[in-house]
């Protein structure tokens, strides 16, 4: 039998896979380099990339439908904009950058809303 691999698989794949890899380039490579505020900035950046690469796994086993679709979408936004703007400054991007941080912390919130919704419709058809 014949497997295919799916794009979601793929994409969480690759959340976890680049949590990991940018926690140890900062644990490591980034030692030293950068100052106590930049090192605070990289840890929260790593941290919400484990916790929502970990909350696409939770959404590609247990949702379904456009609750799944949006809650995937919006981790992964959430994984690129608010992580991906800390990381950068984290190495001294220009403050500016800093603006767009909430918008990814609103993509998580999206997320997080269309995952419960999707974890709500499975409890309410398990109760039928």
């Amino acid at each position: 039998m014949r497997q295919t691999v799916s794009v979601t698989g793929v994409l969480i794949g690759l959340a976890g896979a680049s949590a990991v890899l940018l926690g140890a380039f900062g644990a490591h490579a980034l030692r030293g380099v950068l100052d106590a505020r930049g090192s605070e900035l990289w840890h929260t950046a790593v941290s919400y990339h484990f916790w929502h690469a970990l909350a696409l796994a939770l959404t590609g086993v247990v949702a379904q439908g456009r609750a799944r679709r949006v809650a995937i979408v919006a981790f992964l936004l959430g994984i690129v904009v608010f992580c991906g703007s800390l990381y950068v400054l984290a190495l001294d991007a220009p403050r500016w950058v800093g603006a767009i941080t909430p918008l990814g912390g609103v993509a998580f919130m999206v997320g997080w809303l269309a995952l419960g919704t999707a974890l709500g419709s499975i409890a309410q058809r398990d109760a039928r």
